[in-house]
């Protein structure tokens, strides 16, 4: 099976070890994975901010960029979710702007083989148990767009239950936004840190010492607000957890 990894713009600037962690549990898992260097972003900031027309040339990159692969692989639920979610959308309102398929058409070959994370490792590699190793105590932070627009749903847990010496802790409040939500936390700063501060305190109180989600960007404000309060608690993106081993511990 060859995959290739949408690796997407916070994990690239920000966040590499994501990507690496990616790489490595799929190929530990035997699938091969490739790197297409024609990928840019999925246009999510733009179109989240109303500009749909900029957003349109993006769609058509991502498609040619991943051509020819099997299934992408995203370790973002917000960029999946913009793939599968929104392309259709522009793809239609093009057309229906008498500007032809070309988009729709764009929207069409990349679509069915656009998963997230773990989509594709329960849904298209069918499993669960991933040979991880991780004896620490975790809760689990469903982000929004894994948790309404993918309804991603117990597979995330369903890992996490399977990491050996990993102990899964309850969050309070676990469907509650962290108060991210991309622009939503420049525009609306003041609710967005109350909304932050709420998710914060619950990650606390469930006694974890790492909190995990899907998504790189919840995690960034998330842990900017446990930092700014001196918790020792760690983000860590779901992927990193499942790639790490007892040979290989993160």
């Amino acid at each position: 099976m060859r995959v290739a990894l949408f690796v997407t713009c916070i994990n690239d600037a920000l966040y590499p070890r994501t990507g690496q962690a990616v790489v490595t549990l799929l190929e530990r898992l035997g699938v091969e994975v490739d790197f297409p260097e024609a990928q840019s972003c999925c246009g999510q900031p733009q179109f989240n901010t109303g500009y749909r027309h900029a957003t349109e040339p993006l769609v058509e990159r991502y498609a040619d960029a991943f051509e020819g692969y099997d299934h992408i692989v995203v370790p973002s639920g917000s960029c999946a979710a913009m793939v599968r979610d929104n392309y259709p959308r522009i793809g239609a309102k093009a057309a229906a702007e008498g500007r032809g398929r070309v988009l729709s058409a764009a929207a069409e070959r990349v679509v069915p083989r656009t998963y997230e994370l773990t989509e594709f490792l329960v849904d298209v590699l069918g499993v669960t148990d991933v040979g991880a190793y991780y004896p620490h105590t975790v809760t689990y932070h469903p982000t929004c767009h894994g948790l309404r627009m993918l309804t991603l749903g117990e597979r995330p847990r369903q890992l996490l239950e399977q990491v050996e010496g990993l102990r899964l802790r309850e969050l309070e409040g676990a469907e509650e936004c962290c108060g991210f939500g991309g622009t939503f936390a420049v525009k609306n700063a003041a609710v967005s840190s109350a909304m932050g501060a709420d998710k914060a305190r619950h990650i606390e109180a469930s006694g974890a010492g790492s909190v995990c989600a899907v998504d790189n960007s919840c995690l960034m404000h998330i842990g900017g607000v446990l930092s700014r309060s001196g918790s020792r608690v760690r983000p860590l993106h779901l992927a990193e957890i499942l790639a790490s081993t007892r040979e290989a511990p993160l």
